[in-house]
């Protein structure tokens, strides 16, 4: 139950996915960072890279290129040492976003393939990249690489069936006691104030706890190229995919 003692934030970012540009205002600043009053940006976790974009002040205009949360709140990384107050308009880079929603979704096509074809096979991390790419690690012991190797063909086949993308929410207690709920080895959602935690579930293919960002349907992905598979120590298996030329 440790994960369950943390609190979940809730982010705009998963009850208003279509929410990328936001008038609001300025609770905090420092140089370099300023926190809002509210804010469609993904903070980062679960291995998907943190939005980027852009914030519109009196004194100008900077670029958003990270964020931070701590015991406050949501921080916003801005170039410059300009230190905004007051009403701001926020927006969040689509381009960017739509990538890591792609990039998610396919990992999460590529985990309920390994979950299924190995036993229930647990993530050991994860992490989604800019240049279109993504890094899985599982835990499979004993499983021969070549077999590995063959992975792409039925994961862009079920890309291409174009299952739909939903979230929800869950008693955290239920997603526990559910087989194949919480898929990472080592650290899971934590519940909200409610004590629920999210689920984002692939109609028909997958359910699992999940934090962050993804397409409306697996038929928004462009086709996935395996480029490695590795042995990462005894227990470790790592997929490199990458969409896109």
């Amino acid at each position: 139950m440790t994960n369950a003692a943390r609190i979940a934030p809730s982010y705009l970012c998963q009850t208003e996915p279509d929410l990328l540009t936001l008038e609001t205002t300025v609770l905090a600043a420092r140089p370099g960072a300023v926190r809002l009053a509210r804010s469609p940006f993904f903070p980062g976790g679960g291995g998907q890279l943190a939005d980027r974009g852009r914030l519109a002040f009196a004194q100008g205009e900077a670029a958003i290129t990270g964020c931070q949360v701590d015991e406050a709140g949501l921080w916003h990384a801005i170039e410059g040492d300009l230190m905004p107050a007051g009403a701001v308009l926020v927006q969040v880079d689509a381009e960017f976003r739509r990538l890591m929603c792609e990039l998610h979704t396919i990992a999460h096509v590529a985990n309920a393939l390994i979950y299924r074809d190995h036993a229930g096979a647990l993530l050991t991390g994860a992490q989604l990249a800019a240049d279109g790419t993504l890094r899985l690690d599982f835990d499979l012991p004993g499983v021969d690489l070549a077999g590995l190797r063959s992975l792409a063909d039925p994961l862009n086949d079920l890309l291409r069936q174009d299952f739909p993308v939903r979230s929800f929410a869950m008693p955290w207690t239920a997603a526990e006691a559910t087989p194949g709920m919480f898929r990472s080895k080592a650290v899971s959602p934590p519940a909200d104030a409610a004590g629920q935690v999210r689920i984002v579930e692939i109609a028909g293919l997958d359910r699992q706890a999940c934090g962050g960002t993804h397409l409306r349907s697996t038929g928004e992905a462009r086709a996935v190229r395996l480029q490695k598979v590795e042995n990462k120590g005894r227990h470790n298996r790592r997929l490199r995919l990458a969409v896109g030329a």
